[in-house]
């Protein structure tokens, strides 16, 4: 058995797409993952599965969401290792900064540094982002919802083609706690 985090994008999000936490868990509990448990109310759930691998689990969530709630979510699912290597690569001093300060952007594939070749990173300082594993580290001083680097970021035209979802510090470090287990 693996222990996997799941993310959903954009649920419970200024009151549409609206999952409740224990009718998600109930849901995939009812696909046969084990220990099924969520964290918030912003899409992340945990579980354990001795079958399928990252990208097949989310596919099945993904259809099972959409067919049980009648509305698409993208899910991205990772587990323990990835989720710990991403946090231990961060290369910003996260034991540093506040939670609202350091948040990383997961990407459902690896992602090419041209992508955001275009962006003149000095002009946003002292924001800052590093690309990491199919992660995006964003170092936002003044919080994400100040930040001109942030929303330039989150444009189309550098997520086109991916499934893209961001997490504050705090629940990165959570999820690396939640996932361990057995596959540690």
């Amino acid at each position: 058995m693996t222990t996997y985090a799941a993310l959903l994008r954009g649920i419970n999000v200024g009151g549409s797409r609206k999952v409740a936490m224990a009718e998600l868990r109930t849901l995939m509990e009812g696909l046969g993952y084990d220990g099924v448990r969520t964290y918030l109310q912003s899409g992340q759930a945990v579980f354990s599965s001795g079958h399928g691998d990252a990208e097949s689990l989310a596919a099945e969530l993904t259809r099972a969401i959409e067919k049980h709630f009648g509305f698409g979510v993208d899910v991205i699912v990772r587990d323990h290792a990835y989720l710990k290597a991403v946090a231990e690569a961060c290369p910003f001093p996260a034991a540093d900064l506040e939670a609202k300060q350091l948040h990383v952007t997961y990407f459902s594939a690896p992602v090419d540094p041209d992508r955001f070749a275009e962006i003149d990173q000095a002009a946003y300082l002292p924001e800052e982002f590093r690309l990491g594993d199919r992660a995006l580290y964003l170092y936002v001083p003044n919080g994400l919802g100040r930040s001109k680097l942030a929303e330039i970021l989150s444009r189309p035209r550098f997520n086109k083609g991916l499934i893209a979802t961001s997490r504050n510090w705090n629940t990165v470090v959570k999820l690396v706690e939640m996932t361990r287990g057995n596959d540690q």
